[in-house]
């Protein structure tokens, strides 16, 4: 992969949109745009912006399980079984 194919200036977005659009959904990759040689945007076709987006989120849950299990908020097991079988009880009644 060359990424200096996936920079284009403001100019190339404006005069040929279609064709980067076609671009982004065939390689599903993001291209950056700039102006006035600085990175100022990102366009991203939208499986690959949705699959970024629940990388992230799982990323973030993972994050937290660790934060509570070094916090000691954990509970074995066999608790969470019981307690959901006590509720599923409970909610039958």
């Amino acid at each position: 992969m060359n990424i200096t194919s996936d920079i284009k200036p403001v100019t190339y977005l404006k005069t040929r949109a279609a064709d980067l659009l076609n671009q982004i959904n065939e390689t599903h990759r993001p291209v950056i745009i700039t102006q006035n040689g600085e990175p100022r945007a990102i366009l991203q076709d939208p499986k690959s912006y949705q699959n970024m987006r629940n990388a992230i989120g799982m990323l973030k849950l993972i994050s937290e399980g660790e934060t509570d299990i070094r916090e000691g908020r954990v509970k074995s097991q066999e608790d969470v079984f019981i307690e959901i079988e006590n509720d599923l009880k409970a909610n039958h009644r």
